[in-house]
């Protein structure tokens, strides 16, 4: 399965140490974010969000570019002035407070490094114009560097490090000012894709061995569910869904949401039976029914699609007994990625299925893998779609 899939399948055990508390409490509102509005002339670039950080959380905003989470990020760090909303951290008003007065330190996506200085100094820098003694600043800088495994490399000038050896300097400057929340504007986007897999546990653990409140900003489904403990997703300046990677994977409110993380198959049909243990969706793409083995409360015929991972699309060979939940296609196109396939498979409505199949599931039934053009039945669990009604 895609690596943002496996993120999603496994996240309680890579986040389970900095997932911290439930929502409630005072650690809920360390960091208030209160009905903030921001327009830009006519255009409407933050549309009211609510929400709430808990202390100690690293926290995701994620949406495709110009969704307004990089203006929300701004305003935070005092940047942008909110059009209207509050916010309040750690129960200060932040309102009308100019960048440099707040306890609040930015990560830029290119680091922003001061290209004449050597590392030590880079990191130094904030503590300097704050006029702390030379003393404390050294101690400061030499614990920092250590915890981001840069002490070696104090001497050297920005361009004598790797992309990732910036960011750790860049990182190190943010945090040696002991902010109470540290903003990162995708934080690893300019580094390669492996470089980035490499550097996302590491920025994790460096952050929580500090103790310091984060928001990062990433277009990155993988960087976000890996690294953060809740995420937010945001649409056209609105906060669409909020909850833990495995919540918003396994559970999605609505139709962008389901398709913006991973991938799945997105039938649309009508209701036309709902009860307590049970619904049942009538999908011409699927040419049948859908059964779900949960009510939605929804009238009969009302519109509504149903979400199916790919992971969880059964692929046969064999013809199936009609039913619900099942449907007879043709192989259009396969992905071979190794450990698993990617099967694009046509129904007789023309709706494509697509549908994730480890690669030993054929060495393991004794049976060779379908090829482009071969007739395959797929099918899925009644607890498995997700109904969504926008």
């Amino acid at each position: 399965m895609s690596e943002a899939v496996a993120a999603a399948k496994n996240i309680s055990s890579a986040t389970s140490s900095h997932v911290g508390a439930q929502a409630g409490g005072a650690e809920a509102s360390y960091l208030r974010i209160s009905a903030v509005v921001k327009k830009f002339g006519d255009h409407l670039a933050v549309d009211h969000i609510d929400l709430d950080i808990r202390k100690k959380e690293i926290f995701a905003l994620l949406g495709s570019s110009g969704c307004g989470k990089s203006t929300l990020l701004r305003m935070l760090a005092g940047m942008e002035t909110p059009t209207s909303g509050r916010i309040i951290l750690d129960g200060q008003d932040m309102q009308g407070l100019q960048p440099y007065e707040r306890p609040v330190n930015m990560m830029f996506q290119n680091y922003a490094l001061f290209p004449h200085m050597t590392v030590e100094q880079n990191v130094g820098f904030g503590l300097k114009q704050d006029k702390v003694g030379k003393d404390e600043i050294a101690e400061r800088v030499a614990k920092m560097l250590d915890l981001v495994q840069m002490r070696k490399y104090a001497g050297r000038k920005p361009h004598q490090l790797s992309g990732g050896q910036q960011q750790r300097v860049a990182l190190a400057r943010s945090l040696v000012k002991r902010p109470k929340l540290l903003l990162l504007d995708e934080p690893l986007g300019a580094l390669d894709k492996k470089l980035r897999q490499e550097t996302q546990l590491e920025l994790v653990n460096t952050i929580e061995a500090v103790g310091v409140t984060c928001i990062m900003v990433t277009h990155d489904q993988e960087e976000a569910m890996t690294m953060a403990s809740r995420i937010g997703i945001m649409s056209e300046g609105k906060l669409l869904q909020v909850g833990t990677p495995t919540e918003i994977y396994e559970y999605p409110n609505c139709r962008f949401t389901a398709e913006f993380i991973g991938e799945t198959n997105m039938f649309e049909g009508a209701v036309v039976v709902d009860e307590p243990d049970k619904v049942e969706i009538n999908s011409q793409e699927l040419g049948g029914v859908i059964h779900i083995d949960h009510g939605i409360t929804g009238p009969k015929g009302m519109h509504v699609w149903a979400s199916i991972r790919p992971e969880d699309v059964r692929l046969d060979k064999q013809a199936l007994p009609p039913g619900p939940n099942v449907a007879a296609g043709e192989v259009k196109d396969i992905a071979y990625l190794g450990s698993y396939s990617i099967y694009h498979v046509k129904l007789a409505g023309g709706k494509v299925v697509k549908s994730i199949v480890p690669s030993s599931r054929w060495y393991d039934a004794g049976e060779t893998a379908p090829s482009w053009g071969d007739p395959v039945y797929v099918s899925w669990r009644s607890d498995v779609p997700v109904v969504l009604t926008m």
